[in-house]
């Protein structure tokens, strides 16, 4: 079917969750996360490895793209911004990220989808992309839901080896609130790498907290 590009509004989901994607990086902010959908891949170890990392990302892009020309092709014409690249991380002993134990770092890596996109769709561009390309962690990848909850999140600005200091706010404000820290450690990748100045990369830090 032809697609009229005058009438497809394209969706930016950044802007239409803004609070959830355009974060202070002077101020944390409390917000509540509600169920949303993503493209996932799960692993383990080194976020620098990229026979395990940086494969589960090329496979995320190429569904996340696969998708996007899918659907903007499809009966009923949808378009969005592919969204950025979200990690969660976590591991049996915390204090395996201060000491850099890398093999015992747990990974979820994900893009957030459209409420569009169902499972069908997913399948289908799955499809299409393992006949185009077949990257070599396009079977690990898996539509899920995540429902977050309450959060506190800060935007961090510069190298990622640097996040220390600002997951450290992050966490004593928290707890100055008199919240208990829990869930997966979250971040939001909103710099491409590749493109940007490390001292200029924005970066999302999320952590899930317990009232209770």
């Amino acid at each position: 079917m032809k697609v009229n590009k005058a009438t497809l509004r394209k969706i930016d989901y950044k802007k239409e969750l803004a609070s959830f994607y355009k974060v202070s990086p002077k101020h944390i902010g409390f917000i509540e996360i509600p169920d949303m959908q993503f493209l996932m891949i799960d692993g383990i170890g080194n976020p620098n490895d990229e026979a395990t990392f940086g494969a589960a990302i090329e496979a995320l892009y190429g569904m996340a793209y696969t998708i996007k020309f899918m659907l903007k092709k499809s009966i009923k014409p949808f378009d969005s911004v592919v969204m950025p690249l979200e990690a969660l991380y976590w591991a049996d002993d915390p204090s395996a990220f201060v000491e850099k134990r890398y093999a015992e770092w747990h990974w979820t890596l994900m893009i957030m989808q459209p409420p569009r996109v169902t499972a069908d769709d997913f399948a289908a561009a799955k499809q299409q992309l393992k006949a185009k390309k077949d990257p070599v962690s396009l079977d690990l990848c898996r539509l899920d839901h995540y429902t977050e909850g309450k959060c506190a999140q800060i935007q961090h600005l510069g190298p990622y080896n640097e996040e220390g200091p600002t997951v450290e706010k992050l966490h004593k404000s928290i707890i100055a609130e008199g919240y208990q820290l829990t869930g997966k450690h979250h971040e939001i990748y909103l710099s491409d790498p590749r493109r940007t100045a490390s001292e200029k990369l924005k970066t999302i830090i999320r952590m899930p907290y317990s009232t209770q």
